[in-house]
């Protein structure tokens, strides 16, 4: 039954923290005659049995910040842009077809209208298709694709140029999806200057790579998948590729923007959101201003 409402269930704290990322380009100041103004969180809700929630309403979750509740004024699903990163290094030659099948239904899942852009690093990183793009020719290009004689070790470099493209968006929220058929080496291009865009676009990194024998993943690149509330996905063959993408496109496709009403001038802090279902779970992934 609703209109109990539950305990909030997440503190956005790091995401909070990661908020002039993804207001970085978009925010002004609000005019002196301005009265009020709005924020957005990037939220997914789960039910009991941990199934998506897509169909909520303004009346369905509970905004707070600090001690005060927030108004909420809107809620629909996220369509923002997201950049695949596609290794093509020598070492997945055995592999590439595959998972190249199945990065196409991964970006076929996430539906025509997803802005989707393509940017392959084994080499030199190539922005292999844009934003302007339509979806047809997005495809026959990641199709056309094939691999480089270099390793694939530079993904820190193709994640910059990714979060590059990104940035020309000028969105409030953004997905970097690195898909890699071999380790990836993330200890070439740790500098400041190959981080820093990265961090800076504020975009969510999620990663699906075949780690074959290693016991871990790379650190730095671990460490910004969680820092920007993403996923690490390992798989151990290629046939695993599909189930994973499958996975983190059905997590894409029911995420939430929810827009809720602040007073002017004022900054997020403590920022939490609940539901109002009972048995229902909601994670925050972002916050930033309208």
């Amino acid at each position: 039954m609703r209109g109990v409402v539950m305990p909030v269930v997440l503190a956005l704290a790091a995401a909070v923290a990661t908020l002039p990322a993804m207001a970085r380009g978009a925010q002004s100041p609000a005019p002196p005659s301005q009265t009020g103004a709005s924020r957005l969180v990037l939220a997914a809700a789960t039910d009991p049995r941990n199934r998506p929630l897509v169909d909520l309403g303004p009346d369905d979750f509970v905004i707070e910040e600090g001690k005060d509740e927030r108004e909420v004024l809107s809620v629909h699903p996220a369509d923002y842009p997201i950049v695949v990163l596609l290794g093509t290094g020598v070492e997945a030659h055995a592999d590439f077809a595959t998972i190249q099948t199945a990065v196409l239904h991964f970006i076929e899942r996430l539906g025509d209208e997803r802005p989707i852009a393509l940017v392959s690093f084994g080499g030199a990183p190539r922005l292999i298709a844009s934003f302007e793009d339509d979806r047809k020719t997005v495809l026959a290009r990641l199709q056309a694709l094939s691999i480089d004689a270099a390793p694939g070790r530079e993904v820190l470099r193709g994640a910059g140029l990714a979060a590059e493209t990104l940035r020309a968006t000028q969105t409030l929220f953004s997905a970097i999806v690195v898909v890699s058929g071999t380790p990836i080496d993330a200890a070439r291009g740790t500098d400041e200057d190959t981080l820093g865009p990265i961090i800076e676009s504020g975009a969510i990194l999620h990663v699906v790579a075949n780690f074959g024998n290693a016991a871990a993943a790379p650190g730095t690149l671990r460490g910004l998948v969680e820092q920007t509330h993403g996923v690490y996905t390992p798989v151990y063959t290629a046939a695993s590729f599909q189930p994973a993408l499958d996975r983190l496109a059905d997590r894409l496709s029911t995420e939430l923007i929810v827009e809720y009403l602040v007073p002017a001038g004022s900054k997020a802090s403590d920022v939490r959101v609940g539901v109002r279902i009972p048995g229902a779970r909601v994670r925050g992934l972002g916050v930033a201003p309208r």
